[in-house]
């Protein structure tokens, strides 16, 4: 079965507006022992590893004494507030939607691991590449190893990859036959001295992540032949500048 893998945002919210979650993270045992390693932190060591300013270390702080991981929860693909989920735009997805994401979309997270859109989340702050080292171990990278991948690949061996690489760096670096992960980047065109190279703007790919996602639940894509025919935003798939592991989608800035 194919996944498609995104990244997390940092800001989140609350939403009980009729949706309802429908199980607990895979990974809730050890999202509880990050959760009481955090808390049992100061508000400024919890401020350096959030890279925070004052008020928004306040506000995580006090989440964190109130935090509880089974109750007041919120469906994944809901809780997160960033562009990427704003142009992908689950809450008003159809019932067909609903069940494409269900079955495809994993989201990646430091805190949770690895999270399915309706799984039950709570706001927390914590970024995979923060600096936070656990036990015998640096950093979330080193305490996650292949858990997420493995969990990953259970059921799919094919991985859309629509993540930032602070994310897609957890799973790809243990990518093996019989997976395969194709990546997707959203660009446009540029002149370095004389040659064409892609550029890629950080809030025009998150918006492309989103869309991509919303065009892959709207044509139910099962195989990842079929991302070629994404053409939202004014993107379009090219073959000149893709490889097998990677699809390149070139905005046309005349439209």
């Amino acid at each position: 079965m194919l996944k498609i893998i995104i990244s997390p945002a940092k800001k989140m919210r609350y939403h009980d507006e009729g949706f309802e979650w429908e199980q607990l993270p895979l990974f809730l045992n050890q999202t509880a022992e990050l959760k009481a390693h955090l808390a049992g932190l100061d508000e400024a060591a919890l401020k350096h590893i959030w890279q925070c300013n004052d008020q928004i270390a306040a506000l995580n702080y006090e989440r964190l004494q109130k935090m509880s991981l089974t109750s007041q929860l919120t469906p994944a693909i809901l809780a997160y507030e960033g562009i990427q989920y704003q142009y992908m735009a689950p809450h008003v997805f159809d019932e067909k939607q609903w069940d494409y994401v269900r079955q495809h979309l994993i989201i990646l997270s430091g805190f949770y691991g690895l999270l399915r859109a309706t799984d039950g989340v709570t706001p927390y702050r914590l970024e995979m590449q923060a600096k936070f080292p656990i036990h015998d171990v640096k950093n979330l990278y080193a305490y996650w190893k292949d858990s997420i991948y493995n969990a990953l690949t259970k059921e799919g061996s094919v991985i859309v990859n629509l993540a930032s690489k602070e994310y897609s760096k957890i799973v790809e670096k243990y990518v093996d036959d019989p997976v395969k992960m194709v990546t997707c980047t959203f660009g446009e065109l540029v002149d370095v001295k004389g040659v064409q190279k892609v550029k890629t703007k950080a809030t025009d790919a998150k918006m492309a992540r989103g869309e991509m996602v919303r065009y892959m639940a709207a044509y139910q894509v099962k195989e990842v032949t079929q991302l070629k025919g994404f053409d939202r935003l004014n993107y379009v798939y090219s073959e000149a500048y893709s490889q097998d592991d990677n699809y390149v989608f070139l905005k046309d800035t005349h439209k």
